[in-house]
């Protein structure tokens, strides 16, 4: 085959996963494009709860500002049983702290997240190319070549690597024929239903559950006249398809005759699906999101780890590109189909509760949040690693407030963000080592930071004086962390400096002289 100028990465799929990929490989200075076969941007609430670990990667990403302005935290539940509504706190709203500046799950549309993602990517001068759909995929050891049809006709797109998130029925995987392990129950059927509502209060998120499996909820979308319906009719009734048998069934299930929809924005009826991609990509294509798990709606877990999946594939691969030993991306799959097969699990019998009326279906805690998520045990976090009082290698690396030079508040997280990895060496011998830290020139850079003993290689010298690194991150003693640009912890070390440390920068940095043209890969079996 013969490939003029190929792009690094072309991306299928502009929902939340893929356009965070593109959004950090852009900022990233690399060659990409972007594709979606739909006319436009996504217009349902569908996935409307983000995160606490999401709402840090969307401020990293440079998103996050959009997305507060366009939701709110969530009401109370109100548990309608006959006449009478009970308030249920699904969550406990928490105020931030030191190591956690966002604690609570934000209620926000799906399609204000998307377009929040897309101004994003604009910003980085890429625009998503809707009505541009996926014909056909062919690779050889070097690149990989899509056939794309959009108005224009059929382009054939080159490049050195492809990502499909492409949803639940992704062309990419089927092309790839990657299987899809997993149920799908075809009598259960949930409508969804976005749609102006008079006659019920905006301060609650209502629920009716019913014996035989069926519910009905309705949850105010901010700043709108909008709610969410989800209508889990019996296994023998048929959804609801026009307005007035749609309002016919929501007054026959609420009890309550004053409700009244209009104006639908946006209706949907699903089948609520348990699948997980039985692996995460062949030689140089990848698939993320939805392409490779799906889950039931409950716990709004889905799109959260979507973007969990790019915000872990895109550094590795620009990684790659730049010259580290392409092995790197074999840890993609190693680190997030473990997340997901757990993240599954829970979303799976969280909706199973729902038809059984169980009150813990609809809680939501920490589990859910993601913040707890870590990959050790994986390819890049050994599990004989050392360890602080309250970190492993492998787990979010925590915010931290400290101060500057000047006397001024300083959070790590504000020196996380970035396309970057971050040493901090906490200690006089931990400083020491940070100033013979040798990096690579090719690749993402390092910022350097000493607390507590200057180090003269450092860009950032800060004091602990309240003790918050010992409080949040368990650093009790010397300790040199390596935290990846992702956000979590790549090594610790707390005795020996520089031996482990370097180990683990080479197996996510390139070498010394590196050849970003000529890449190998154990997973491909491409040879230099």
């Amino acid at each position: 085959m013969k490939y003029h100028k190929p792009l690094d990465i072309l991306i299928i799929g502009a929902g939340p996963a893929g356009t965070t990929l593109a959004i950090d490989l852009a900022r990233r200075g690399l060659d990409i494009r972007i594709v979606d076969k739909s006319d436009h941007a996504f217009d349902g609430s569908r996935a409307k709860g983000i995160q606490p670990r999401t709402l840090e990667v969307l401020e990293d990403l440079g998103a996050l500002d959009d997305v507060i302005a366009g939701g709110s935290t969530y009401p109370l539940a109100g548990i309608h049983l006959g006449p009478f509504a009970a308030p249920w706190p699904m969550m406990r709203n928490r105020q931030p702290s030191t190591d956690v500046p966002y604690p609570n799950t934000w209620l926000i549309p799906q399609y204000r997240t998307d377009r929040a993602l897309h101004n994003r990517l604009a910003q980085l001068g890429h625009h998503v190319e809707f009505a541009s759909e996926l014909v056909e995929l062919d690779q050889d050891t070097d690149l990989v070549s899509a056939r794309v049809s959009s108005p224009a006709g059929i382009e054939e797109i080159t490049a050195r690597y492809v990502v499909g998130a492409d949803g639940g029925s992704s062309t990419v995987r089927k092309q790839l024929g990657i299987g899809f392990a997993g149920s799908t129950d075809e009598q259960d059927r949930m409508l969804v239903v976005d749609a102006v509502t008079t006659g019920l209060s905006r301060d609650r998120w209502h629920m009716w559950p019913r014996t035989g499996g069926k519910f009905v909820g309705a949850c105010p979308l901010p700043h709108s006249n909008l709610f969410q319906w989800m209508i889990r009719p019996a296994i023998d009734e048929e959804p609801a398809p026009d307005m007035a048998r749609l309002n016919d069934q929501i007054r026959s299930a609420t009890g309550n005759r004053r409700i009244t929809l209009s104006e639908i924005q946006w209706t949907s009826v699903f089948r609520p699906n348990i699948r997980l991609a039985e692996n995460y990509g062949q030689g140089r294509v990848f698939i993320a999101g939805d392409a490779a798990h799906v889950h039931p709606p409950a716990g709004a877990q889905g799109l959260n780890t979507g973007i969990q999946d790019a915000y872990n594939l895109g550094w590795k691969l620009a990684q790659v590109l730049a010259g580290t030993a392409p092995g790197l991306l074999d840890t993609y799959e190693a680190e997030r189909m473990p997340i997901a097969a757990g993240v599954l699990g829970m979303s799976a019998k969280k909706y199973e509760g729902i038809a059984k009326l169980d009150p813990s279906s609809i809680s939501r805690g920490k589990d859910e949040q993601q913040l707890a998520l870590s990959y050790f045990g994986g390819p890049l976090a050994p599990r004989d690693s050392d360890r602080t009082k309250k970190l492993r290698v492998g787990d979010r690396a925590p915010d931290a407030v400290l101060t500057g030079r000047d006397g001024e508040q300083v959070r790590l997280f504000d020196i996380f963000r970035g396309t970057h990895f971050t040493a901090l060496a906490h200690g006089r011998r931990a400083a020491d080592a940070l100033d013979r830290l040798e990096w690579p020139a090719a690749g993402a850079e390092v910022k350097r930071i000493a607390v507590g003993s200057p180090a003269d290689s450092a860009d950032h010298f800060l004091t602990d004086s309240a003790g918050t690194l010992g409080q949040v991150h368990g650093i009790a003693g010397e300790a040199l962390l390596l935290v990846r640009p992702d956000g979590y912890i790549g090594h610790i070390a707390t005795q020996d400096f520089l031996t482990g440390t370097r180990t683990a920068i080479e197996a996510m940095t390139p070498p010394a002289r590196s050849r970003i043209v000529s890449e190998s890969s154990s997973r491909t079996g491409v040879a230099e």
